[in-house]
């Protein structure tokens, strides 16, 4: 038995186990990438709970509200007034047309992104709140179903040897009413 004993203790060593200590060391601990990305999350959200706990009500703060709702309906005004020149004035159109022609094209690489990634993460907002309320639907119309397919308890037929015993009818309508 000792020197059982003692082959298990080299291999798992003393009071810790060898083997998944050296399986870590190719392959991640999953347990562990968990608790590290629990861990991650908490600490952003209350790193986002932190930054928004006082209400901001500042003349700044209104104004910078504001200038960040500005940019959607500019650029579509200002598309729609590029179609209203383009139709009055064709000569005044197609000159500025020609300076925008000679913008380089890295420049419209990155315009192009940072109209992407403004008008992306709105989106993305908008489709989350689109698919919750999607869910919500879904859950509220399962229950209505659900309300109107259930008889009501008091035409529910009881099995026979119920109507004797009170707790057993009342057992019975909670249960096949839901």
């Amino acid at each position: 038995m000792g020197m059982i004993d003692r082959v298990m203790a080299w291999v798992f060593g003393d009071g810790r186990n060898v083997v998944a200590e050296t399986v870590e060391v190719f392959r991640e601990n999953i347990e562990g990438r968990a608790q590290r990305l629990t861990d991650e999350k908490a600490a952003a959200l209350a790193q986002f709970a932190a930054e928004f706990a006082q209400p901001r009500k500042g003349l700044f703060d209104r104004m910078i509200d504001g200038l960040n709702r500005l940019p959607r309906p500019l650029l579509a005004l200002g598309t729609i007034g590029l179609f209203v020149s383009a139709m009055t004035s064709p000569a005044w159109f197609a000159s500025r047309m020609a300076g925008v022609a000679l913008i380089p094209e890295p420049l419209w690489w990155l315009m192009g992104a940072i109209v992407s990634f403004y008008f992306g993460a709105r989106y993305q907002v908008k489709g989350q709140e689109f698919q919750r309320s999607v869910a919500e639907s879904v859950i509220r119309s399962e229950a209505v179903i659900k309300d109107a397919a259930a008889p009501p308890p008091d035409t529910i037929a009881l099995p026979e040897g119920y109507a004797d015993n009170a707790a057993l009818t009342d057992w019975w309508r909670s249960r096949n009413a839901i």
